[in-house]
């Protein structure tokens, strides 16, 4: 509260970091990082990314860092962030990198939080807010890459989440966090389980396996198409629940710590702080639903079919009959000191 008065004058040009560590700024005109796909606006580094990369989806990428607050009890992170980025003597400046910073919310509230922190959103698209705390910078580059352009040992805290449907090769990406990580630095990863939608507690798969109507077909199918697009791009949709055990796989991390948040969407919690949650969950819903379009679009749907299946999803969330939820994956560890990156 209150932080939106300590921004510092708008800076409108930000570096933008392209592979092989070529840098241009955002001027005020940003189209040339744009462009328009099945009537939404996507970015032009990166074609695995699935979705839109405009105002809906800044609005979207809000409405989870909302959700996630309530989540962590008001904070905006789990793990020992606190005892890393408190200021001690010797140590004047330490360093965030948030990866997939979306609209920079969180960058923008850790920098206010932690004046002596220097953070660093990166993203695909210039979609931040160009009036930011001193402290906070973002830059553009594609995250699925052979080499990030950062150097090792650099970053106190790496935080990245929501993102993994953008990366092609995840154990590569884990490698790249823990050669930017110095020893001790700590990484933090929240990825959603979209691979089994839950109704009334019971996974897609379990319903299935005790031939129980899911009372939600629509939204059942429409996750399902999701998964299926995505794996057909590439994308390992195994990754959400594994990131503990892919973090234990670079041998880089201890203390690795593991949460399932289990978060319900839509307005059926009676506790108010699941509600809160739920609500925010369906609003982000509600936006990402008619996002996904151009995704099935250009997987070889008809127009026909791909409207058809977002308005019987629609219908079910709008109108459950059941009560749905969904799975998030928060891991958080630190990196071992003395370890080396080939």
């Amino acid at each position: 509260p209150g932080a939106g008065f300590l921004r510092s004058p708008m800076r409108l040009n930000y570096p933008v970091v392209f592979p092989f560590d070529q840098i241009s700024s955002v001027g005020e005109n940003d189209s040339q990082y744009f462009y328009l796909h099945h009537g939404r606006r996507f970015n032009v580094l990166n074609n695995i990314y699935p979705l839109p990369t405009d105002e809906d989806e800044v609005k979207r990428s809000e409405l989870h860092h909302k959700m996630l607050q309530f989540l962590f009890d008001g904070k905006n992170y789990v793990g020992p962030v606190k005892e890393i980025l408190t200021p001690k003597e010797g140590q004047e400046r330490y360093r965030v990198l948030d990866l997939g910073t979306g609209g920079g919310f969180w960058a923008i509230d850790l920098a206010d939080e932690f004046p002596t922190a220097e953070v660093i959103g990166v993203d695909l698209a210039p979609v931040q807010p160009r009036e930011v705390p001193e402290n906070c910078t973002f830059e553009l580059c594609d995250l699925d890459q052979v080499y990030l352009p950062y150097p090792s040992g650099h970053f106190d805290v790496i935080h990245a989440r929501f993102m993994h449907t953008g990366i092609l090769n995840y154990p590569r990406f884990l490698n790249e966090i823990a050669r930017m990580l110095r020893p001790g630095g700590l990484v933090i990863l929240i990825e959603p389980d979209h691979s089994e939608p839950i109704a009334d507690g019971k996974t897609a798969t379990e319903l299935t396996r005790s031939g129980q109507p899911s009372g939600m077909r629509g939204w059942f199918a429409l996750w399902e198409a999701y998964r299926q697009c995505l794996r057909d791009k590439g994308i390992d949709m195994t990754v959400p629940p594994r990131l503990s055990s892919l973090l234990e796989g670079t041998r880089a991390f201890d203390r690795i710590v593991t949460q399932e948040g289990n978060i319900p969407v839509g307005f059926w919690p009676k506790d108010p702080l699941a509600l809160s949650i739920g609500q925010l969950a369906w609003m982000d819903y509600d936006i990402m639903l008619p996002a996904l379009k151009p995704l099935f679009l250009s997987a070889g749907m008809k127009e026909w079919e791909a409207k058809k299946l977002i308005e019987e999803a629609q219908q079910d969330l709008y109108y459950p009959l059941v009560r749905p939820s969904t799975r998030l994956h928060i891991v958080h560890a630190i990196k071992r000191a003395g370890h080396q990156h080939s």
